[in-house]
């Protein structure tokens, strides 16, 4: 749906420094975070494999193709396997008698040259039904490589088949839920970085570590998702926490119990920003560029929807999305740890504004802020990072009022970072 061009002005007029870095996004800066790959360069079982990512992945497509070297083509399998066991667990049409069993032995048909899945009805089943291209690339990986991604499919099969009857009752649980769909996947990667040699080899021992960086992410998404996936009839939230504020998990989307489900959100949120000591710790240790914008943009992009989202009663009526515009500045920024830390004090200090006197978390809210602060003072460069100069700010704004067509047909990859990211 198109935006209005004069709605679309007011909002660029609020936010000067979005229209600047649309700008150099659009003027060449997207070649620094989101190089893209030479397709006739690639055989044609990886060819293959790169549409099915482009395809089936909003968010990663993009920063994946960016990596250096062959930990890019082991990322990308990596990816395809992990979405195609994901596939078989969203799949409500196979039976759980079938569903338990395959789940267990996913990682058993990365070595069985023939298997596929023909009998899927969701959206990317393509990944199933042509598991022998992406198998066989996968079996084309160094050994180091096919160790790491088979152990990881292993592990999150067995984790996804444990909470397909069960709910998600505990904070314990929550957080354990989270490290099967999510904390996995960063542990996978880290693992995959160090095999590379790109990283140090504490990025992949440091399992804490890279736990946190997915469970930031997960937990993100699952505050964020709460109204989409109460009409999809999933349900994420920990009844330890939702328990207090209200009676069933749907009652919090009824305008009468806004005021408690609100204190509710803001309760979760407290508990996701639990894990940003940890991302910044964890990408204080890279060393590698490609490697620190894939690790970095998605988790200030997180940060920037929790803020959003905290003290927002729009989260139980629609959707809570970042600006194209913040997006973007975001995702040109953020290549340097001190960036990232300016960042992270940018957002925190946000929701710190925003935390109401009367809210039962507020103390929590205010002592896990204190310790991010600790480790993100500004300080250096980029501190100011959006102190733009007035004539560039000027020049930004004149040509966005005559350019209305071509800023809003942001390149894809752009778009899709902003939507709502993947689980």
């Amino acid at each position: 749906m198109s935006v209005a061009p004069m709605e679309l002005l007011r909002k660029w007029l609020g936010h000067p420094e979005d229209i600047y870095n649309l700008l150099r996004f659009k003027m060449g800066g997207y070649r620094a975070v989101m190089p893209r790959i030479d397709p006739d360069s690639l055989g044609r079982g990886l060819r293959t494999c790169y549409r099915y990512l482009n395809q089936t992945s909003r968010s990663f497509a993009a920063v994946i193709q960016a990596l250096d070297g062959e930990l890019r083509h082991a990322v990308c399998i990596f990816y395809l396997v992990l979405r195609a066991l994901d596939t078989i667990e969203d799949d409500m049409t196979i039976s759980l008698d079938v569903k338990v069993p395959m789940l267990h032995e996913f990682h058993s048909y990365l070595y069985q040259p023939e298997w596929k899945y023909m009998e899927s009805k969701e959206r990317d089943r393509q990944v199933l039904e042509d598991f022998p291209t992406i198998s066989m690339e996968f079996r084309n990986l160094s050994k180091v490589y096919q160790d790491v991604i088979s152990d990881i499919c292993h592990k999150m099969g067995v984790g996804m088949a444990e909470f397909l009857e069960k709910k998600v009752d505990s904070q314990h649980e929550w957080d354990k839920y989270c490290h099967y769909v999510a904390g996995l996947v960063g542990i996978g990667l880290s693992r995959l970085f160090s095999a590379s040699e790109l990283e140090d080899p504490i990025v992949g021992q440091d399992t804490e570590l890279a736990n946190s960086m997915g469970l930031f992410l997960q937990k993100t998404n699952i505050i964020r998702d709460y109204l989409e996936d109460q009409l999809e009839g999933r349900e994420f939230w920990p009844r330890e926490v939702w328990s207090r504020y209200a009676k069933k998990l749907s009652d919090l989307a009824k305008p009468e119990n806004i005021d408690m489900a609100v204190q509710c959100l803001n309760e979760l949120i407290t508990n996701a920003l639990h894990h940003v000591p940890d991302v910044l710790t964890y990408l204080s240790r890279l060393k590698n560029q490609s490697v620190f914008n894939f690790c970095a943009i998605p988790q200030v992009m997180a940060i920037a929807t929790l803020a959003a989202c905290y003290n927002n009663k729009q989260v139980f009526r629609g959707v809570v999305k970042i600006r194209k515009g913040q997006a973007v500045t975001l995702m040109m920024d953020a290549t340097n740890i001190q960036a990232v830390k300016a960042i992270m004090y940018q957002y925190v200090e946000e929701i710190y504004q925003k935390i109401p006197s009367t809210d039962p978390s507020s103390n929590k809210t205010q002592q896990v802020i204190a310790s991010i602060r600790t480790m993100s003072l500004p300080g250096g460069p980029m501190a100011s990072r959006h102190h733009y100069s007035p004539i560039y700010l000027s020049c930004a704004m004149l040509l966005a009022a005559l350019s209305w067509q071509y800023l809003s047909t942001i390149s894809k990859a752009t778009e899709e970072y902003v939507q709502a990211g993947e689980n």
